[in-house]
C-alpha cells in the first residue's frame, strides 16, 4: 500500500524538476545535522545540569555510537523500503524530539534525549545521500554530493549564529535553542514532504549517465544483496581509505580551535577565525572541484591532487605547532590552503564511492551510504576517547602526525578505486561508455 506523502516517479525527471527534488534532499541533511548541533550550548548545559566535561564526553560518544549503528540500519532500511518513506515521518520525529530536550534536567536526562534523538535522526538521513545518487547522474554527480556536504558543515554556522542572535532575547537558556530547532525543523519537514518525491524501484535500479541516457538496467528478479558490496576490491579500499583519511578531518571538527589555543597560545577568538578561513574554502573547493569532476568525468586525479596538497599543508601544520614565531595570519592562510586541499579531495571521492558502489548493485546505494555513516560516527567516537588521552601524554603537534601518516595511506587507496585516470572517450551522442569507468 502506498502511504499518501509517498510519491513514487515511474519516469526519471529532467530540467527544473530534478532540481527541485535535488535541494529537497540536501535541505533535508542541512536540518538533519542542524538538529544534532549542541556545541554552542555546551558551556550552558554544564552549568545548568551541574555536569562535568568528561560526562559530557562520556553522552556525546554515546550518542555518537547511537548514531552509527542508526546510520547502517537506516542504510539498508532505505534501500529496502525506498528514501521518502522512511525519510519524511522520521524528520518529523526528529523535531518532536528537540522539543523532548526541553525536559531534560540531569545528565540521566540528556544521555536518554541525545541517544534517542542520534538514532531517529541517524536513521531519517541515511535516506539523503542515496536520494542524491538517485537524482544526480553521473554527469553531474559530484557536484551535487558537493551541495550534500554543505548540510553538515552549515548546520555548524546556522547552530552558532542563531544561538548567538537568539540566547540573549531569551536570557540565555539553552533551553530556548530546541525550541528553535523544533519549530523550524517541522516546517522545513513539512515543505520537504510536499516537494519531496522518490523513484520507483525499476529506477532506482537503472545508472544514469545523463538526464536523458541509461547506461545499465538492473535484472529485477535478481534480489540485491549487501555480502555483494564486499566481494569488490574497490569497496573495501573507499571503505578503509576513507576512514584513514576522516582522522584529520574530524580531528579539525573536533578539536580544532583547541589545538590552536593550546599549542599556539592563539585567543579563542583568533582559533574561530582560522576555522572559520578553513570552512570558507572547503565549502567553495567541494562545489568548484566537483564541478570539474563531472565535466571531465574523472575522480581519481582530483582525489589523489588534493590528498597530496593536503599531506604538504598538514605537514607545513604540524611544523607550525612548534614555532612560536607563526603569526594567526599565517596560520588563516594555512587554514583555508586545508580545507580547500581537502574539498577537492572530497566531492570526487564521493561521486567515485557512488559509482562504484552503483556499478556492483544501484540498489545497493543506501547500504553503501549506511556503512559510510557508519564508518564517519565511528572514528568520531574514538576521536572524542582517544585524541584527549593520547595529547595529554604527548602533544598536539604529535597526534596531528599521527593524522598526517593516516593521511598518506589514504593515497595507495585511491589506486585501487575502480574509473580512468585520463579524461574518457566521448561518444557521438556525448555519452562516456560504462565500460571506460573501470580501471584502466
Amino acid at each position: 500500500m502506498r502511504l499518501s506523502y509517498v510519491r513514487e516517479l515511474d519516469e526519471y525527471p529532467t530540467g527544473a524538476r530534478r532540481m527541485k527534488i535535488l535541494t529537497m534532499a540536501v535541505l533535508a541533511i542541512l536540518i538533519g545535522s542542524y538538529e544534532a548541533q549542541i556545541a554552542p550550548l555546551v558551556p550552558l548545559l554544564l552549568k545548568d545540569l551541574e555536569m562535568n566535561l568528561a560526562t559530557y564526553g562520556a553522552v556525546s560518544a554515546a550518542a555518537a555510537v547511537t548514531g552509527a549503528v542508526a546510520a547502517a540500519v537506516g542504510g539498508r532500511l532505505t534501500d529496502h523500503l525506498g528514501r521518502v518513506r522512511l525519510l519524511v515521518p522520521l524528520m518529523m520525529l526528529t523535531a518532536v524530539c528537540c522539543f523532548g530536550m526541553t525536559l531534560v534536567h540531569s545528565p540521566r536526562d540528556l544521555l536518554i534525549a541525545r541517544i534517542v534523538l542520534a538514532f531517529v535522526d541517524g536513521v531519517a538521513m541515511a535516506s539523503t545521500a542515496p536520494l542524491v545518487r538517485d537524482f544526480s547522474p553521473r554527469m553531474g554527480r559530484a557536484q551535487a554530493f558537493g551541495f550534500w556536504t554543505w548540510g553538515p558543515v552549515g548546520a555548524n554556522f546556522i547552530a552558532a549564529a542563531v544561538a548567538a542572535w537568539t540566547l540573549p532575547i531569551f536570557d540565555n537558556s539553552w533551553r530556548s535553542q530546541f525550541v528553535i530547532m523544533g519549530c523550524f525543523s517541522l516546517v522545513i519537514s513539512v515543505v520537504i514532504a510536499v516537494n519531496i518525491a522518490d523513484l520507483s524501484p525499476e529506477l532506482r535500479a537503472r545508472i544514469q549517465q545523463t538526464e536523458n541516457q541509461t547506461t545499465r538496467v538492473v535484472d529485477m528478479s535478481r534480489p540485491p544483496r549487501a555480502r555483494s558490496l564486499f566481494g569488490h576490491r574497490s569497496i573495501w579500499a573507499h571503505v578503509i581509505g576513507i576512514s584513514l583519511w576522516l582522522v584529520l578531518y574530524l580531528t579539525l571538527t573536533l578539536f580544532g580551535q583547541i589545538m590552536l589555543v593550546e599549542s599556539i597560545g592563539v585567543t579563542t577568538a583568533q582559533a574561530s577565525a582560522i576555522m572559520a578561513a578553513f570552512w570558507i574554502l572547503n565549502l567553495i573547493t567541494l562545489i568548484i572541484a566537483g564541478r570539474i569532476s563531472d565535466r571531465t568525468q574523472l575522480r581519481k586525479p582530483y582525489s589523489l591532487i588534493g590528498t597530496v596538497c593536503a599531506v604538504l599543508v598538514t605537514a607545513y601544520l604540524a611544523h607550525s605547532l612548534g614555532d612560536d614565531s607563526v603569526t594567526s595570519g599565517q596560520l588563516m592562510v594555512v587554514g583555508a590552503l586545508l580545507g580547500g586541499s581537502l574539498g577537492v579531495a572530497y566531492a570526487p571521492w564521493m561521486a567515485n564511492y557512488s559509482e562504484d558502489a552503483e556499478d556492483v548493485d544501484p540498489r545497493l546505494q543506501g547500504t553503501a551510504w549506511g556503512l559510510f555513516g557508519f564508518l564517519t560516527k565511528i572514528i568520531a567516537v574514538g576521536g572524542l576517547l582517544v585524541i584527549p588521552q593520547f595529547v595529554a601524554a604527548t602533544s598536539w603537534q604529535s597526534w596531528l602526525l599521527v593524522s598526517l601518516g593516516c593521511l598518506v595511506l589514504f593515497i595507495p587507496a585511491i589506486f585501487l578505486f575502480n574509473g580512468p585516470w585520463r579524461r574518457p572517450a566521448v561518444t557521438a551522442a556525448g555519452v562516456v561508455p560504462v565500460a571506460v569507468a573501470k580501471n584502466e
